[in-house]
């Protein structure tokens, strides 16, 4: 091989590949709203120029024409991942990661809708590919390589010391105070360790820089968790009332006190360590009640609506509903945001995790409690399990019984597009419960899923009731997303009616709330239909809760609230035997409630303030916080999403639950003063 064009291929394909991955991540940024002229920027540039040195460096072994064809591949592949990275931010609220890759056959068909779904200005970030690909046609006679005349081992050296150089000033970009921002919820230094905040993790690092931390997470993932160190105790009570909620704990400090491995005693110190609500008014209310628990499929405010959707509309202004309620996304924002809802946990960013951790056991999932005073419970949805695996999670969520939409003998298209009806699924649904025996208990819930999009493309139910809204000035997905909608709304006709006509709708609770909003509707389109601006402090993924019985005085409740806060608050409602420590949820009732709203990324939202974790940055709606207070509130959030990550990863409550019967005391319950109790005052 020639030395001296071995030397000039390296720094043509340097140049070639550092303008490609400089101009896409600058266009990116520029796109997504994130600042150019940071610190950030500069450290991702130092990155992208180690990157490139690398690339370049084995491309430059090839021959003339395969180095070039090589590196504008390489260029070409890394900006298609920084195109579909905005696009999946567009699209699904939260940024791909390959932890998530299992979804990637289940949401194949959604390739039309996804790209339907781009704005022209992301095709910006192709352009410098492009650009490149021209000139180097163009100039292909002229080129000519740079003459060098050392030996080629002295260049070698040369960028040997470069990459050390960059590599170690990349390091100082970790550490150094000026180069992060006060109220990050996590050091960049660990976020280089693994990224568990995506959105901060690309504004930080670039796109190109996450996709290396993901792929490394997923091929080197860490042996050891990096656990919080937890000192804290049970909490002693200040005062004993008549609502304060007694917990012997006894059991579960004897497995604290017996427990060598440090993972599960910080987990142990952690929980036990938490306030205990204390009981209130709504305590009991509904008391020996049926419930049934609706996640509604792909549905916001627009549902709102008394001429279109008048059973919505009546469940919503004449029983309790919550104006301040959000569905935040997650990667798998229906089975996640299902499973967050049944436990109170948080789920893991960079996983499928109802999925990957399908085995896991909940003791103090919602079922379970329900099972615990004599329910019969039960869980349904009308599609298959192309996506998840609720045949093997519900039922180790304590679900006595869970019918799919084959178990439910129903109707249903394999198709992409043509769901089930979500109408037959409440008749079906009714037939359950009729072989139920006279007087039982139930507890029921139902994930529902013709609303699910597409609604750019014709289909079934999307096409149904257009002419409904003919005189609509939406455009066609628009209508299609509300004709879907109406077959929900249907649906919700027909429970009623067929609970009244059983006579047990006036012993029945109904829970409704929704997994996401339609983001498979473009948000411009959203906005038409609402009258408000939905890209603002997460807007969007405002979505409707509702509690509805028909003898309940309407009421509205401002408090923000998700599906984090279900079961604790079902389970007071209900007056479940319940350890308020175990879920990362409040009852969104008791006066210790923490009246704000926490999305996938940790940012979060009340009445006085909007933090974004993305950008480290506070929108404040009046002065009633102070950056300390936000410092205050990000520190508490990152170690309650911390011990919810690893007590999913560690299957900690079959763990917890095992133990405690191991150790529950056998002898009736002895004097107070001299049990171990805590209670919060």
């Amino acid at each position: 091989m020639n030395k001296t064009k071995y030397i000039s291929k390296f720094v043509f394909n340097y140049l070639l590949l550092i303008i490609i991955l400089t101009l896409a991540e600058l266009i990116f940024r520029a796109l997504s709203g994130f600042a150019i002229l940071e610190w950030a920027s500069l450290r991702i540039f130092i990155g992208l120029n180690i990157i490139s040195i690398i690339i370049s460096l084995l491309t430059s072994l090839l021959n003339e024409k395969v180095s070039r064809i090589v590196t504008l591949i390489v260029g070409f592949a890394l900006s298609i991942y920084t195109f579909l990275q905005i696009g999946f931010v567009n699209y699904l609220g939260v940024y791909i990661s390959f932890g998530v890759s299992s979804q990637g056959g289940a949401v194949k068909e959604y390739i039309g809708e996804f790209l339907a779904s781009f704005s022209w200005t992301y095709y910006l970030i192709l352009l410098p590919t492009l650009l490149m690909v021209l000139l180097l046609i163009i100039f292909r006679k002229k080129l000519k390589y740079f003459e060098f005349t050392r030996k080629s081992r002295f260049y070698l050296i040369f960028v040997g010391i470069i990459l050390v150089v960059l590599s170690l000033t990349y390091r100082y970009t970790l550490v150094a105070k000026y180069m992060q921002d006060p109220l990050q919820q996590v050091t960049n230094k660990e976020l280089a360790k693994e990224a568990t905040i995506p959105s901060l993790t690309i504004k930080e690092f670039g796109t190109i820089g996450y996709g290396i931390l993901d792929v490394k997470g997923r091929f080197s993932p860490i042996v050891e968790e990096e656990v919080p160190e937890i000192e804290e105790g049970p909490k002693k009570p200040e005062e004993i009332t008549d609502n304060s909620r007694i917990i012997d704990d006894r059991a579960w400090n004897e497995v604290i006190s017996k427990e060598t491995n440090s993972t599960y005693n910080s987990l142990n110190k952690f929980f036990i360590g938490r306030d205990i609500t204390d009981k209130n008014d709504y305590t009991g209310l509904f008391e020996d009640k049926n419930l049934i628990i609706i996640m509604m499929e792909s549905v916001n405010d627009i549902i709102i609506n008394e001429k279109y959707y008048p059973n919505f509309y009546k469940l919503y202004t004449e029983g309790w509903h919550f104006s301040n309620n959000y569905s935040p996304r997650s990667s798998c924002a229906t089975g996640d945001n299902e499973m967050s809802g049944m436990t109170g946990l948080y789920s893991i960013h960079d996983a499928c995790t109802a999925n990957k951790y399908k085995e896991n056991k909940y003791y103090e999932a919602l079922f379970n409690l329900f099972n615990n005073k004599g329910y019969k419970t039960s869980s349904m949805h009308d599609y298959t399990e192309a996506y998840y695996k609720r045949s093997i999670i519900h039922p180790n969520m304590g679900s006595q019984k869970f019918y799919g939409v084959q178990s439910l003998k129903m109707p249903y298209y394999t198709e992409y597009g043509e769901w089930a009806s979500d109408e037959d699924f409440m008749k079906r649904f009714l037939t359950v419960i009729d072989k139920y025996e006279e007087g039982t208990k139930f507890m029921t819930w139902l994930t529902t899923v013709s609303t699910h999009q597409p609604y750019s493309f014709e289909s079934p139910y999307g096409d149904m009731y257009l002419n409904v809204f003919k005189n609509e000035k939406y455009n066609a997905a628009t209508k299609r997303y509300m004709s879907k909608l109406k077959v929900l709304d249907n649906s919700l006709g027909i429970l009623i009616n067929g609970l009244e006509e059983r006579n047990i709708l006036e012993d029945t609770i109904i829970v409704l709330f929704a997994d996401h909003y339609p983001y498979g509707l473009a948000k411009t389109n959203i906005e038409k239909v609402l009258g408000y601006d939905v890209n603002k402090d997460s807007v969007a993924d405002k979505t409707p809760f509702v509690i509805y019985n028909p003898k309940l005085e309407a009421k509205e409740y401002k408090e923000f609230n998700t599906f984090m806060n279900l079961t604790p608050t079902v389970a007071n409602l209900f007056n479940l035997d319940y350890d308020p420590r175990l879920y990362l949820g409040h009852d969104v009732f008791s006066k210790d409630h923490e009246n704000y709203v926490v999305f996938s990324d940790g940012s979060w939202k009340n009445e006085h303030a909007y933090y974004s974790a993305a950008n480290s940055k506070v929108v404040y709606y009046d002065d009633y916080y102070s950056e300390e207070d936000v410092k205050k509130i990000n520190s508490s959030l990152k170690i309650d999403m911390q011990m919810s990550t690893l007590a999913i990863k560690k299957n900690y409550f079959a763990y917890l639950d095992k133990l405690l019967k191991k150790y529950k005391p056998i002898e009736a319950p002895i004097e107070e003063e001299n049990v171990e109790m805590v209670n919060n005052e």
